[in-house]
């Protein structure tokens, strides 16, 4: 009897482990027909997911679902699959072999990555702005995302209106956004394409496993060696657009029989100079990765990576420069024998190190600690001209407008204003020359390069936690510490052939009423009339100190019909400036010694949810409130001379909201969103020269400081794609938005030149319902792509740009618009010529055409393949951004400009390039 039982109960299981419905197969390469470890296989509208394991294979089990079902198979690097099955219960469905084919928009996204670097590379100056979002680096597998990063990027186009500071990225779960003003520092990594392809995204809102988040999404780049596809590659780059030539080489060992894996990584980008004229680029870069799987349930891994480069920057230039000189225009260099020269070169050192454990605590709960340190210096370089006239070449008593200001030029103007245009078209570049004859008569020099510095060391540690309470439960959290300590300061780079340097500020001597030095011109009154060789710090140094201590929790629930979570924050941040020179301006503790310690507590919460109409179907909905602190640049009114805190400073709220329609079959994909966002409290600082009477000066260098700022971004964006054909797929993309101030926040000035803060009547700016500059604010695509089965692809995408601003001059727009000099109002003034003489200005709509293309073959063990892409192709001449200038910011001088056929103080603008390319040709083994 008991063996009769116990053969019944073996039946009896055996019968309920065959009646069990599942899905198995094989996933392998669809090009080298290897098995493919790691793909992820779900089943749409279900929790049911499982991986492959080293041998491409899989079974998914315990299905509750049957009839017709879509199965995913995702993986990255890969083309991802939609199967349409069809389950029935209690039988195994056997796929057999899947075989997916490599993506190769995984290269174009390389390509998003290097275009979003230089991008960000290039604009680190005070007057460009930061525009490109991180996140979209992993947007292949969305038409609008994709749109967004590989079209539409070159525009300075912003998702709904957002900065990159508003979205995360990290590396190895640590978080890489600058505390300096929250950016991510792109230049720290460029060029470790190879050793960045994985990466995980979280879209605006959505969850992420590693951190809250922001707006924009956290974007995670696993740089981990075992991790990395086993093999190596051989990279050979030609572009015109930021560098003219990158190598690459890279290898990955994979996991060996003894636990151990390696990554690694080198690389050069090289180039006379881009696009745009003088712009030089040299940078190397090198990665390394070890990983030692102690057991199965710790590993550990250490990455390092230095990315030393050289870049030599272009700025804004005016309508009057564009039509002397062409979009290619780049005032910032010269000839120096025979060899293009820059002046604003950017030099960026920052190693960064890494050591990451994974503890596999169980099946259901992993716990990931990080340690990274980063360190090294920024250098962007000027001219420091002493006491010398301004020796740019496009300095306004250049160009012939300067000559024809006069309402009724005469002869002599005339003729003078063709020898400066003839001056200007010939040449109209740095005169090195000139600046080392000016230093000729020995001594101490009139004018040198200096480099501002940023130098420094910041320590980083966290612990992530993820676990999966239930099949339908996760839970993941982190805490972390991110401390900084940041030198900054100027420094003598090259004496142009003189002695030395007089460190004071000639400007406070000539200003002075009797042309004496004293205390008032001295950079630190502690080191009277110093003499600075290069390689010496002078004219400001002072060191900020920062932390960060934050904290997440969320959870995520998945059902059959509904998925939905919810996630809170907790940080602190504080920072404190301690002055190394005691200004002659600001003596005493307003510029020596510690400044009070600015700490900020911020916190939020997020919350969504996924509804499941049907398969095809869905409805997803995201908010969110939260606070940030300001970053170091908007908390100190002006830290290059004194510890003054910004007045008013608060830490910004936001509030955001967006709903989608997902539409998903097996021909056609596609997402409509709407999206709200409030921002309130923001705070911003601007440094401009302007020759407004400030507090009864005739011209002075501000600081310009807006506090309360409330902006508010709304509107809504679609992508949809169709595969019309095995071969042929169909897009379309569309953003449509309007991202403006909400209110008129307030305003005050500083400077050097008068005393305290100085505000204009109720000390507000009229900025309310004027628009967000940084990009247009719709954005349409049309495209196609086509993938042949002998592994060849081309696409081409047609995009339409309108609805794009120049930033505004704020100072206009305050009560000191209508006022003489004297304070008094204008006996001139026309209330309908103002309202025109302050209507922000429209840039024109435009078209961009680009096209796509690559080609793979296999020989023997060897891959080889070429991708292309060329941007712009019919050439079209547009403007991507811009600003007015506040040098003459009241009514009659304003008036005087709109009147004349060329401004002096044009807007500066931002001209896209033009026709660019980029081929990249590879051997992949």
């Amino acid at each position: 009897m008991k063996q009769f039982t116990l053969s019944l109960l073996c039946v009896f299981l055996a019968a309920t482990a065959w009646s069990q419905t599942q899905i198995k197969g094989t996933v392998m390469d669809a090009i080298t027909s290897e098995p493919l470890p790691d793909v992820t296989l779900r089943l749409e509208k279900s929790a049911a997911e499982t991986m492959t394991n080293a041998m491409g294979v899989f079974v998914l089990k315990n299905l509750t679902q049957e009839g017709d079902q879509i199965l995913l198979v995702l993986k990255n690097g890969f083309i991802t699959k939609r199967l349409p099955i069809i389950l029935t219960t209690g039988q195994t469905l056997n796929l057999d072999v899947i075989t997916l084919d490599v993506d190769i928009s995984a290269e174009q996204q390389q390509i998003g990555l290097i275009s979003l670097s230089d991008n960000d590379l290039n604009s680190g100056d005070d007057d460009l702005g930061n525009f490109n979002v991180s996140g979209l680096l992993s947007a292949g597998r969305d038409a609008f995302l994709s749109a967004a990063a590989f079209d539409w990027s070159a525009t300075f186009f912003r998702p709904r209106g957002l900065d990159n500071a508003n979205g995360k990225v990290l590396i190895n779960g640590i978080e890489m956004n600058k505390q300096f003003n929250g950016r991510p520092q792109w230049g720290n990594w460029g060029g470790l394409n190879d050793a960045q392809r994985n990466r995980e995204f979280s879209q605006g809102l959505t969850p992420s496993e590693y951190s809250f988040g922001g707006l924009a999404g956290v974007t995670n780049i696993v740089m981990r060696a075992s991790q990395e596809r086993e093999g190596g590659r051989i990279s050979y780059a030609a572009a015109n657009a930021s560098y003219q030539g990158r190598v690459m080489a890279s290898y990955n060992s994979g996991l060996n029989s003894n636990g151990w894996a390696y990554s690694v990584l080198l690389a050069r980008r090289f180039g006379e100079e881009g696009f745009q004229d003088g712009t030089l680029y040299d940078a190397n870069s090198m990665y390394l990765s070890v990983e030692k799987k102690i057991n199965d349930a710790h590993s550990l891994n250490f990455t390092g990576f230095y990315t030393p480069n050289r870049r030599g920057r272009a700025t804004a230039i005016t309508e009057e420069q564009f039509d002397l000189k062409g979009r290619t225009y780049n005032p910032f260099w010269g000839y120096q024998d025979g060899e293009k020269r820059n002046t604003r070169e950017r030099e960026i050192e920052e190693p960064v190190f890494m050591l990451n454990h994974y503890w596999t605590l169980s099946d259901k709960t992993t716990i990931n600690s990080n340690l990274g340190y980063q360190f090294g210096s920024i250098k962007s370089g000027r001219v420091d001209n002493g006491s010398l006239r301004n020796p740019a070449p496009n300095y306004y008593q250049l160009l012939p407008s300067y000559a024809l200001q006069d309402p009724n030029p005469t002869a002599y103007d005339f003729q003078n204003a063709y020898l400066l245009e003839q001056d200007f078209i010939n040449d109209g570049q740095f005169d090195w020359n000139s600046l080392y004859q000016a230093n000729a008569n020995g001594g101490n020099s009139n004018i040198i390069l200096q480099d501002d510095v940023i130098d420094d060391s910041q320590l980083s540690a966290n612990v992530i936690i993820n676990s999966q309470v239930t099949d339908a439960i996760t839970i993941d959290g982190n805490v972390s510490y991110r401390g900084l300590k940041s030198e900054n300061y100027a420094q003598v780079s090259d004496l142009l052939g003189g002695d030395g340097f007089l460190d004071i500020d000639n400007f406070s001597v000539s200003e002075s009423q009797d042309g004496q030095d004293g205390d008032l011109a001295q950079s630190d009154v502690r080191n009277p009339n110093r003499v600075v060789v290069e390689g010496d710090r002078y004219k400001y140094n002072y060191d900020m100190d920062a932390t960060v201590v934050s904290g997440f929790a969320q959870a995520q629930f998945t059902y059959n019909k509904v998925d939905f979570y919810v996630s809170g924050t907790a940080s602190n941040t504080s920072y404190q400036r301690t002055g190394l020179y005691e200004n002659g301006n600001f003596t005493g503790s307003r510029s020596f010694g510690p400044s009070e310690k600015l700490s900020f507590t911020n916190g939020g919460i997020k919350a969504g949810a996924t509804y499941k109409l049907s398969g095809r179907h869905l409805i997803d909905v995201n908010a969110g409130y939260y606070s940030v602190a300001p970053g170091i640049r908007n908390s100190f009114s002006n830290a290059r001379q004194n510890n003054d805190v910004v007045i008013g400073l608060e830490s910004e709220q936001i509030q955001s909201v967006d709903a989608s329609y997902i539409f998903r079959s097996p021909i056609v994909k596609g997402r409509l969103t709407g999206f709200y966002t409030g921002f309130q409290k923001g705070t911003d600082i601007g440094f401009f020269f302007t020759q407004n009477s400030i507090a009864g000066t005739e011209a002075s260098f501000v600081q310009e400081v807006l506090t309360n700022v409330e902006r508010r971004n709304i509107g809504a964006e679609l992508g949809i794609e169709a595969q019309v054909l095995p071969t042929l797929k169909l897009k379309a993309a569309a953003s449509v938005g309007q991202y403006t101030y909400a209110n008129n926040p307030n305003i005050y000035y500083t400077s050097d030149d008068f005393e305290g803060p100085q505000t204009f009547g109720d000390g507000t700016t009229a900025i309310k319902d004027l628009h967000v500059a940084g990009g247009p604010e719709r954005a349409y695509q049309l495209g196609f792509e086509y993938r042949d089965p002998e592994f060849w692809n081309f696409g081409l995408t047609v995009n339409y740009f309108s609805n794009s601003y120049i930033d505004f001059s704020n100072l206009a727009r305050t009560a000191n618009f209508n006022q003489d000099i004297d304070g008094q109002p204008f006996n001139d003034y026309d209330t309908d010529v103002a309202r025109d003489l302050l209507r922000q200005t429209e840039i024109d709509d435009y078209f961009l055409v680009n096209i796509i293309g690559g080609k793979s073959w296999r020989v023997g063990d060897y891959f080889v393949g070429f991708f292309a892409t060329v941007n712009n192709v019919l050439d079209e001449t547009y403007i991507t951004g811009g600003f007015e200038d506040s040098r003459r910011a009241n009514y009659r001088s304003s008036l005087e400009e709109a009147q004349r056929d060329t401004p002096v103080f044009g807007d500066r603008l931002f001209f896209g390039r033009g026709t660019t390319y980029y081929v990249n040709a590879y051997v992949r083994f």
